[in-house]
C-alpha cells in the first residue's frame, strides 16, 4: 500500500490542501484564502500581512497533515504570486521553518501538466479535451489529444487578482475599465495562441472545455444558484457559455458589497470573482466552446498523484 500524501497548492489568491490515505483516497481537502499575490503584480515584492497570512495556514494544513499520518510524502507547490516576487526567499525559508519542507515554484509548463493530470480524467467528456485554470496570477492553457496526452500548454501572466488591480479599480468597474479589462485578456489570448501555435496545436482542436479552480467551480455554483458552497453538486456542472456571458455581465455590474451577499461566494473571492468571468468567459467564447464542464480535481489531485 502506498503511504498517505499531503499536497499544498500555494497560488495567488488561495491556500489549498488535499490529504489522501495508502489508497489515493480523500482524508481531507480544504481551501483557505490568504491573497499572496496582493501587489505582486505591482511591486514585485511579497506583502508582510499576506506573507503571515499564508504561512499561518500552512502551518495548520501541517498539523492536519500530521494528524492525519503523513509523514514524508509532502509536496508543497508554489505557483504564480511566488514565482514572480523579488523577495520569493522569505516564502521558502518560512515554510521550510514551519513544515521542515522545502516547497518548490513550479514552471508554467509544470503547472499545466499537474493541472490537466487532475482534472481531465475526473470528468466525462468528448476527448479531445481543454483545460483552463483561471487562477489569482496566472491563467493555464493545456490542450489534449485523443489518448488523453498534453500536446500543448501555455501559462499567461492573467488571473482574477492580476486583471482586477491592473484594470477594474472602480467598484463596479466603469465601463472604459472593462474595456481595458477586456483588450488586456485578448492579447493576452493572442499571447497563448502564439504559444500554442508553437508547438503545433490550437485550442479549437478541443472539443470539450474543462475549467478548474476557485473562480470556476464559483461560477458553477452562482450558475446553480445555490444559497451555499456544495462541491458534490458543482463537480461535473456544465455552464453554458451564453449562461457564463450572462453571469459575467451580473457580476461586473456590481458593487463588492453585493457580490459578498451572494451564498456561494467564499470570503476573500468577491472582490476579485468579477475579474476572473471576465477570463473564463471570453476563453469559452473565443474558441467556439458551446459549454464549460467545471471539475473540482485540479493540480491539487494532479500532485498528490505524483508523489505515488
Amino acid at each position: 500500500m502506498t503511504a498517505s500524501r499531503a499536497a499544498v497548492d500555494v497560488g495567488t489568491n488561495s491556500v489549498r490542501l488535499l490529504v489522501t490515505d495508502g489508497d489515493g483516497h480523500r482524508v481531507t481537502r480544504e481551501l483557505t484564502i490568504t491573497r499572496l499575490g496582493a501587489g505582486v503584480d505591482r511591486n514585485g515584492r511579497l506583502d508582510d500581512a499576506a506573507l503571515q497570512r499564508t504561512l499561518d495556514t500552512i502551518r495548520r494544513y501541517r498539523d492536519q497533515w500530521v494528524a492525519a499520518g503523513v509523514t514524508d510524502r509532502v509536496r508543497i507547490a508554489a505557483t504564480s504570486a511566488v514565482r514572480d516576487a523579488a523577495d520569493r526567499d522569505r516564502f521558502f525559508d518560512g515554510v521550510h521553518d514551519i513544515a521542515g519542507v522545502d516547497a518548490e515554484v513550479l514552471t508554467g509548463d509544470q503547472e499545466a501538466a499537474l493541472t490537466f493530470a487532475g482534472a481531465a480524467a475526473a470528468v466525462d467528456v468528448v476527448a479531445p479535451t481543454a483545460v483552463v485554470d483561471v487562477g489569482g496570477g496566472s491563467t493555464e492553457l493545456v490542450v489534449g489529444d485523443d489518448a488523453g496526452r498534453v500536446v500543448g500548454a501555455v501559462s499567461l501572466q492573467l488571473g482574477c487578482v492580476r486583471l482586477t488591480e491592473r484594470h477594474l479599480a472602480g467598484d463596479p468597474p466603469t465601463a472604459a475599465e472593462l474595456v481595458a479589462a477586456r483588450a488586456f485578456v485578448d492579447e493576452r489570448l493572442d499571447e497563448a495562441d502564439a504559444g500554442l501555435a508553437l508547438r503545433g496545436t490550437d485550442l479549437r482542436t478541443a472539443r470539450s472545455l474543462v475549467a478548474v479552480a476557485g473562480t470556476a467551480t464559483t461560477l458553477a455554483a452562482l450558475h446553480l444558484d445555490l444559497p451555499a458552497y456544495e462541491e458534490e453538486r458543482i463537480h461535473a456542472t456544465r455552464v453554458p457559455t451564453s449562461a457564463l456571458r450572462e453571469l459575467t455581465e451580473r457580476l461586473v455590474a456590481m458593487p463588492v458589497a453585493e457580490r459578498a451577499r451572494l451564498g456561494p461566494v467564499q470570503p476573500g473571492r468577491e472582490d476579485v470573482i468579477h475579474g476572473g468571468a471576465l477570463v473564463l468567459s471570453r476563453v469559452a467564447e473565443r474558441y467556439g466552446f458551446d459549454e464549460v464542464v467545471v471539475s473540482e480535481a485540479d493540480i491539487l489531485d494532479g500532485l498528490a498523484a505524483s508523489m505515488a
